[in-house]
């Protein structure tokens, strides 16, 4: 009789652990989807800002060279600081809109790569970057290794990245520029393995689809961000200019 309550009790865990997993993989592959929406938003509005600004010079200069850079340039901010502090008193509908403005505002204060590189060489840094974050985001999900102490370092790493970036900007050298550009090649990259694993602990089996959604939300924000900029920091040392 005891066997049979072991094997009674081993195999309810075993369909536990099945629901877990289940519905695990369900909200990794939300978190997945709305990450690629949010590239995809970013990438046509992209294309579509640049392709106005070279069709029209008059364009050009009104997105370029106005007062109305400084609007493109700080509003994909103001709606990146509204979603990361204000994301839990939004609803899930809410928090998804947010999101979609703010990666298609994105997506027009960066057209200027299009009218900076090669078609040929965004599109090749791009899929370089897509293979090199499925790999990272795929080893931070089946890691059993806990990666907390190096997403604390790699975080403390992006402020000094900014800092020196910032500095680079009155120095103007070609050195700092292409060591602050390896610099963050690599703290994005393992950026994207701890973010992978660090939304997948926050999964909880019992949330409701408000909570489930703005966690999801919340996880595609984090590697939307690394992807975006390891994909930046990639074409600054491979792309092509024109």
């Amino acid at each position: 009789m005891a066997d049979f309550d072991n094997r009674a009790l081993s195999g309810r865990s075993r369909v536990a652990d099945g629901a877990i997993d289940q519905g695990l993989r369900s909200y990794m592959l939300r978190v997945y989807n709305y990450m690629f929406v949010g590239l995809v938003l970013t990438g046509v509005a992209a294309k579509l800002t640049s392709a106005a600004a070279m069709s029209d010079p008059q364009i050009g200069r009104i997105l370029y060279h106005s007062p109305l850079t400084f609007v493109i340039m700080l509003a994909p901010l103001a709606f990146l600081l509204v979603l990361s502090f204000g994301l839990q008193r939004m609803s899930a509908v809410t928090a998804q809109i947010v999101f979609w403005t703010y990666a298609t505002l994105t997506g027009v204060s960066l057209s200027v790569i299009f009218l900076v590189y090669t078609g040929a060489s965004i599109a090749q840094v791009f899929f370089i970057t897509a293979a090199a974050f499925g790999a990272l985001s795929l080893w931070g999900y089946t890691t059993k290794t806990d990666l907390t102490a190096m997403g604390s370092f790699l975080i403390m790493g992006v402020f000094g990245l900014f800092i020196a970036m910032l500095v680079n900007m009155f120095l103007n050298s070609p050195l700092i520029y292409w060591v602050t550009s390896v610099v963050g090649v690599g703290i994005f990259a393992g950026l994207t393995a701890y973010d992978t694993q660090y939304i997948k602990n926050l999964y909880y089996e019992g949330d409701d689809g408000s909570a489930a959604t703005k966690k999801a939300i919340s996880g595609a924000l984090y590697l939307y961000l690394d992807f975006l900029n390891m994909f930046l920091f990639l074409l600054r040392l491979m792309g092509n200019r024109r």
